[in-house]
């Protein structure tokens, strides 16, 4: 082989190198346009993703919106701003009993069950009065909206009639029905239809069933709860009659048997 031809073989074997690393650099370069391409498209995904997360979370919720609703529905059988006063009894009667309690309140349950049907009783013979005052603070504790929702369908048993009111209200402190405080079972509109379909009154009324599953009187729950946080009352059951706390003699607790009840309601109808 002459040199010269060994030069020119030499000559075409760098060029040839050359070409494929030219070849293999641009390949390279591609292919790190698509990675980054990739990841811009990722980030801005991501960072979409985070701000409709965050545009989410700081949107109010359904019953942030309701507190904060200026028309209320208030049920039939209600007076006062926005319905919020629940007075239930008969004109004779000089004294009226308010009662503040929270639907999910477990103390509230045992209570109704001890000693709500010698408050029906009295109410119906016309002894006194029943005023009632929704709260709604457990919610708040457990982050849920059983509380909330179950008033609002107490409104819907109101708006049929105030004894509606009370046998509902009844049926949901029950053992059958009242869930543990854990369970924020009152959340759901069949379960609290479940429970009125114990309530003669109630089962079958198609208007109770639109206004509990339409939430027709959401924002009036609200209000009412405002009013319960308003009253500066702490605990629930709290009784109270002519502007003093009713407790089981000799504590700061709430009566929590008839003869309890009985103890210290009696003196306050004579006061």
């Amino acid at each position: 082989m002459s040199a010269r031809n060994s030069q020119a073989n030499k000559a075409a074997a760098r060029e040839r190198l050359r070409i494929e690393r030219e070849r293999q650099a641009k390949k390279e370069k591609t292919r790190r346009q698509v990675i980054v391409g990739v990841s811009a498209v990722a980030v801005l995904a991501v960072a979409g993703g985070i701000g409709y997360a965050v545009v989410q979370a700081n949107k109010p919720s359904h019953w942030e919106a309701m507190a904060k609703e200026s028309k209320v529905t208030a049920p039939r059988n209600t007076t006062g701003t926005n319905g919020t006063t629940v007075v239930i009894g008969k004109p004779i009667a000089k004294k009226t009993l308010e009662l503040y309690e929270d639907s999910r309140c477990p103390v509230c349950a045992t209570f109704e069950q001890q000693v709500g049907a010698t408050v029906e009783k009295d109410v119906e013979a016309g002894k006194y009065k029943v005023k009632y005052v929704g709260a709604t603070f457990i919610d708040n504790a457990t982050q849920g909206e059983g509380s909330k929702n179950a008033l609002s369908a107490l409104g819907a048993a109101l708006d049929v009639s105030p004894e509606a009111f009370m046998k509902y209200k009844a049926a949901l402190y029950s053992p059958q029905f009242h869930p543990e405080e854990s369970q924020d079972k009152f959340a759901k509109d069949s379960y609290l239809l479940e429970v009125a379909d114990s309530v003669p009154a109630l089962k079958g009324n198609a208007a109770f069933k639109k206004n509990v599953e339409n939430g027709t009187f959401d924002a009036w729950a609200m209000k009412m709860s405002a009013a319960f946080d308003a009253s500066g009352v702490k605990g629930t059951p709290t009784l109270k009659m002519d502007g003093k706390t009713l407790t089981a003699q000799g504590s700061d607790s709430p009566p929590m048997s008839v003869e309890q009840f009985n103890a210290a309601v009696t003196p306050a109808l004579k006061g």
